[in-house]
């Protein structure tokens, strides 16, 4: 068999599962401070801006957690094994951006027990705000693309990353369909985000869009 034919037999037998074949819009977005509306799960009132950057850091810790469960569909995308080391790259500077962030709460609450209660119901809010059920090709391109960079950013440096990344995760979390064919297969479909900084649309945790609406 020639050297021909055992690279087409060999490409051949490659799973159609493992490719990832999709061209995205452009969704880059400015550096951000934090303090941009809609950039976090939730606004965080009075926020320093190291505090803003520790959050920054959470939530884009956060999206790509979320991206190596959800884009597993395509295993070229490393979205998992790339999580993994930014996990054991970052370690330090993640655990530091949580401390500023629980200090903020315990800053910002009266007690103790608030504070935590605040801080428990930030993260659930931060986790469920990348869900990316609609737009889950854009945002796993988004979130590969971002943990690459993540891999080979230095120690220390994770919330540049984020500062500069956070908007472009956010921005693939609109519907948006393949670019190189987009008026023959695919429509833009504009999509209105629920209101995850309403407390009155939360209830022990859990995220009610029925709730949203009730008057208090």
């Amino acid at each position: 068999m020639s050297m021909a034919a055992v690279g087409a037999a060999l490409f051949a037998a490659a799973p159609a599962s493992a490719q990832f074949y999709f061209k995205g819009p452009d969704i880059s977005g400015p550096r951000a401070t934090g303090a941009e509306p809609g950039l976090l799960a939730q606004p965080l009132p009075g926020a320093t801006p190291g505090e803003l950057r520790a959050a920054m850091v959470w939530n884009l810790r956060a999206a790509l957690n979320v991206a190596a469960l959800q884009c597993q569909f395509a295993p070229t995308l490393l979205t998992l094994p790339n999580y993994n080391t930014i996990l054991r790259d970052h370690r330090v500077e993640l655990a530091d951006s949580y401390t500023v962030l629980s200090k903020y709460f315990t800053r910002t609450h009266k007690t103790v027990k608030a504070a935590q209660t605040a801080l428990d119901q930030y993260g659930t809010r931060v986790y469920s705000s990348f869900s990316a059920v609609h737009a889950q090709l854009t945002f796993c391109a988004a979130a590969d693309d971002v943990a690459q960079e993540a891999v080979f950013t230095p120690r220390g440096q994770f919330g540049d990353l984020a500062a500069e990344r956070m908007g472009e995760i956010r921005n693939s979390l609109t519907r948006w369909g393949e670019q190189q064919f987009p008026a023959t297969y695919y429509l833009y479909i504009p999509y209105s985000y629920p209101n995850f900084a309403d407390e009155k649309c939360w209830r022990k945790d859990v995220y009610s869009p029925q709730r949203c609406t009730k008057k208090r």
